[in-house]
């Protein structure tokens, strides 16, 4: 049985609630088994995911509040392709799907929402060190991003429409945009430990996201991440897999003379967190195929200001591993 590394998936999700109450923003751009190490020379690595996010829970600091919405809500599918061009350097190429995005306001009253394509993302990986000695590997890899906006950021809703004044439009809410809208780019790194006799790995991951200016004159938050692992294969196909994960979301900046809180009615004050999540995974592989379930529960939060805190996350997937043609030099495999 060969444990295909999704198990960083939950690290890299792409959809964080929190940024504002009222400004929303994905945190990390990454969703779906998404970088890990480096593949073998001419491998591909196939995969799609769909990930379901909720939230109804507000929070004041880290202290739970009363809510100024009803819902925010969101389906999302992520597909990934990998490629080794060489047995140190990977090359990824991602994108994501919303099939819908919304915000349901008190008592249901109203609802904004919309759907689309998300982001590009362009996310070459290199090998630093890789060995294999007594049944142990070791492995170092980093690598650097650019995640550039595919779907709109500035989508608006119909509030008034008369012979006078004619269409009226408001600019939704980022957290129902599909993209931030801005070009972003990722610093990764990945160091892994494999016990091949135990059938048991530990491993660390960080990610951190320089975010860059939209047209609209916003910045979100760099987001930074931090993820310790412990996996181990059972009866043979089955995996099971816990994560640590630590991250931090910066308060949103605004361009000059760009005044976000009456314009995109952001205030910039109720952005900005830190989380704490367990991460349970659960996965079974065979002949390259590994399907998989994940799922992200909070156990701390602190949101500046006030601002929807994180609550459901669940995701589930495919990835199919496979050499294009055979290696000279094949890295080893697990078991």
């Amino acid at each position: 049985m060969r444990l295909l590394f999704v198990i960083v998936l939950s690290s890299l999700s792409h959809f964080i609630f929190a940024q504002g109450c009222c400004s929303g923003g994905a945190g990390s751009p990454i969703a779906g088994g998404a970088a890990t190490g480096v593949l073998q020379e001419n491998q591909m690595e196939v995969s799609v995911n769909y990930q379901f996010n909720q939230s109804n829970k507000f929070y004041s600091l880290n202290q739970e509040t009363d809510a100024l919405f009803e819902n925010l809500r969101s389906d999302y599918v992520f597909f990934r392709t990998d490629y080794g061009l060489s047995k140190k350097l990977t090359l990824s190429i991602a994108s994501g799907y919303f099939l819908d995005k919304s915000l349901i306001a008190t008592n249901n009253a109203d609802t904004t929402s919309s759907g689309g394509l998300g982001d590009l993302i362009i996310f070459p990986r290199f090998s630093v060190y890789n060995k294999d000695k007594n049944f142990k590997r070791t492995e170092i890899a980093i690598g650097l991003g650019l995640k550039t906006p595919l779907g709109t950021h500035n989508d608006s809703t119909l509030v008034i429409s008369n012979e006078w004044v004619g269409d009226v439009y408001n600019t939704n809410p980022p957290t129902v945009q599909t993209t931030n809208g801005s070009n972003d780019l990722l610093f990764y790194s990945f160091f892994f430990r494999d016990y091949q006799k135990q059938k048991l790995r530990f491993f660390i991951t960080s990610l951190f996201v320089r975010k860059g200016y939209n047209s609209l004159g916003m910045k979100f938050g760099d987001y930074s991440s931090l993820g310790i692992f412990a996996s181990k294969t059972i009866y043979r196909k089955w995996g099971i897999t816990g994560q640590l994960k630590a991250e931090t979301i910066g308060e949103m900046q605004s361009a000059e003379n760009i005044n976000l809180l009456s314009l995109y009615s952001i205030d910039k004050q109720s952005t900005g967190s830190k989380k704490l999540f367990l991460v349970p995974q659960i996965s079974y592989s065979q002949n390259g195929i590994t399907v998989f379930a994940t799922s992200e529960i909070p156990l701390y939060q602190y949101l500046n200001g006030t601002q929807v805190g994180s609550h459901h996350q669940f995701t589930v997937g495919v990835n199919y591993r496979f050499l294009t043609k055979k290696s000279e030099d094949p890295l080893p495999t697990l078991n």
